[in-house]
């Protein structure tokens, strides 16, 4: 059976029965039967369970290999991963944007997985510290009862005293693409990007949320008139019928990839080798736009048709290694501005 049927009956299955795992923390793989210890393999993911779940199960059936799943915040997870790095537990350091993994890049081992060579050159690494799983674009959203498309453009906005308290916007150290979405915009207004930290910030007028899924959320029932996210999350919320308008800021966005990493000194490294091939493989990359509006990172898989052509949208020029360098002294500037405090 093809990956797409096996991902359908999957699903089928899974409405009736989410028996796959235990508790929210560690998910698939809790069972009596243990395996040996060469057909394991221990997965540390940000990902929501409607993405990792089918990609998992598809794996596990392919190869044999026993799957532990232990889901968190992607810098919760990071955290462990350095926590532990004297005796690892986890093999894959799955999801999470490509700043956070190369801020931790002490706690992974280079990898180039199989079919490398298929990757797009701007969502890859070279050295193979992450190996890249989906481009995510930065973009708007707006609720249309309260606002007009005119009204809302570009980043610009986002500082507009016309806006003030009513800018729907997670936590950047909690949320990866909330961190993301910030840079992306001190790289698009092109300004002191401690000035503009600060003004967005005190823009919020201390509504910060503590999850990037709040955004969409807030947005859509009329909490937010306007809200920093995804495009792949906005994508899934307006399919379901949220009254929403997606902008793709005019002064330009990012497309900053999400990725996977080895652990280095991983248990049951071999397996993880494995578990990252599949996850760029033709058929994985083929899923993310037909199934979760994400966009492929391989050249040779066409883009979702509910997706725009990369071609048609304004980017900017996102430096992921100065993201990675400068990553706390960021958060520690939203942080201090947020807290209303004036900057020396």
């Amino acid at each position: 059976m093809g990956l797409m049927r096996r991902l359908a009956a999957f699903g089928t299955a899974l409405a009736l029965c989410l028996g796959l795992g235990g508790c929210a923390g560690q998910e698939q793989g809790e069972s009596g039967f243990a395996p040996e210890e060469r057909e394991r393999l221990v997965i540390y993911t940000s990902h929501k369970a409607e993405v990792w779940r089918p990609i998992v199960r598809e794996f596990e059936e392919r190869t044999g290999v026993w799957v532990v799943v232990e889901t968190g915040g992607s810098s919760e997870l990071l955290e462990r991963i350095d926590q532990e790095k004297e005796a690892p537990r986890a093999d894959v350091m799955f999801g999470g944007g490509v700043e956070g993994l190369a801020a931790y890049a002490d706690c992974f081992t280079p990898y180039t997985a199989r079919d490398a060579d298929k990757l797009d050159a701007r969502f890859s690494r070279a050295d193979g510290l992450w190996t890249p799983f989906s481009t995510l674009p930065v973009v708007l959203i707006y609720n249309n009862k309260l606002l007009s498309a005119a009204r809302v453009t570009g980043w610009h906005d986002l500082l507009s005293p016309a806006f003030r308290g009513h800018i729907a916007f997670a936590d950047p150290e909690i949320s990866g693409s909330c961190f993301t979405s910030l840079v992306t915009m001190t790289a698009a207004l092109g300004n002191d990007w401690r000035e503009d930290i600060r003004s967005f910030a005190k823009n919020l007028d201390g509504r910060q949320l503590d999850s990037s899924g709040a955004v969409l959320d807030q947005v859509a029932d009329g909490g937010a008139w306007l809200g920093v996210t995804l495009e792949e999350t906005a994508l899934k919320y307006v399919s379901g019928g949220a009254d929403v308008g997606i902008v793709y800021p005019k002064e330009g966005t990012s497309a900053v990839p999400d990725a996977s990493a080895l652990v280095k000194g991983a248990p049951h490294e071999d397996n993880a080798k494995k578990f990252l091939d599949f996850t760029i493989s033709a058929d994985v990359q083929r899923l993310l736009g037909e199934q979760f509006y994400r966009r492929s990172v391989r050249t040779d898989v066409p883009t979702g048709e509910s997706l725009p052509d990369l071609e048609r949208i304004c980017f900017v020029d996102y430096d992921v290694d100065w993201a990675s360098e400068n990553r706390e002294g960021v958060l520690m500037t939203w942080a201090f501005c947020l807290g209303g405090e004036e900057t020396a």
